[in-house]
């Protein structure tokens, strides 16, 4: 994998920290050709979105991998915010800093969103015409997770209440001075061993990630966690209402057999 560069660029104000990667010696020649790498929820640049660069670098593209305004090593307070309307901005932010590069060719640029993210880059690709080509690797939209849970069939309306609930509270905390729990996506410690029975087997799989001491998951700046308001600000979110507008842009949907987000794709 080639070396990635350090970068920084802005998103609303926000200064973003970024890792760049040039396309690796000898390897295919795609004249220019870039692809914006979106990390999932909860993550940051250094895990997913790195086996991506390593891969598409080897292919010929230059990547930028990046961590979201409130995450990583990035801007913006509060902290562990989800909010899609910024997630939407980063992405269009992190084209506008690869169309100034002279190394890039500002009609070859894709974006490729993982998880979450796959939701983000289709809002984003809808009505950014410099992007020219989608892929999403396991993508949902976080708003209809909100709103119905993982699988599709689901009906998740009295829990997103409660979540409504914490966010009004969330909200009203500075004034309040009530102490409103942050909540943990995941549990703080896995052991697949002992996880309970009923715990499904796609969050059984996510813990199994990000939880446990796999090298390729555990990060210093991951804690898995996310602020209440971000569910006020999900809640209506969707992702892929104008997926229509990508078109004629070529757009791929990659998931696994087994995923339980797979009726997304």
């Amino acid at each position: 994998m080639s070396t990635p560069a350090k970068v920084t660029f802005t998103s609303r104000g926000y200064n973003l920290a970024g890792h760049f990667y040039p396309p690796i010696i000898d390897s295919p020649a795609h004249s220019g050709a870039a692809v914006v790498i979106a990390h999932p929820w909860t993550s940051v640049k250094e895990h997913s979105p790195t086996h991506y660069a390593r891969v598409l670098s080897q292919a010929g593209f230059y990547c930028l991998a990046y961590d979201a305004v409130y995450q990583g090593e990035s801007e913006g307070e509060p902290r562990y915010l989800e909010d899609p309307g910024q997630r939407v901005e980063d992405i269009k932010s992190a084209v506008t800093y690869l169309v100034s590069r002279d190394e890039i060719d500002s009609e070859g640029i894709g974006v490729l969103g993982i998880c979450a993210s796959g939701g983000y880059v289709s809002f984003a690709a809808q009505t950014d015409l410099r992007i020219k080509a989608v892929a999403i690797s396991a993508g949902v939209c976080s708003g209809t997770m909100a709103r119905r849970g993982l699988d599709k069939d689901e009906s998740n309306l009295d829990i997103l209440r409660t979540q409504l609930e914490a966010a009004a509270r969330d909200r009203n905390s500075h004034v309040t001075g009530e102490k409103v729990d942050i909540i943990h996506m995941l549990p703080d410690d896995f052991d697949p061993a002992t996880a309970p029975t009923e715990m499904p087997e796609s969050f059984r799989d996510l813990a199994s990630y990000y939880c446990t001491s796999r090298a390729t998951a555990t990060h210093p700046r991951v804690p898995n966690l996310c602020l209440p308001r971000s569910w006020d600000i999900m809640g209506n979110f969707d992702a892929f209402a104008w997926n229509q507008l990508i078109s004629p842009r070529p757009f791929l949907a990659i998931t696994g057999t087994k995923a339980a987000s797979k009726w997304y794709s």
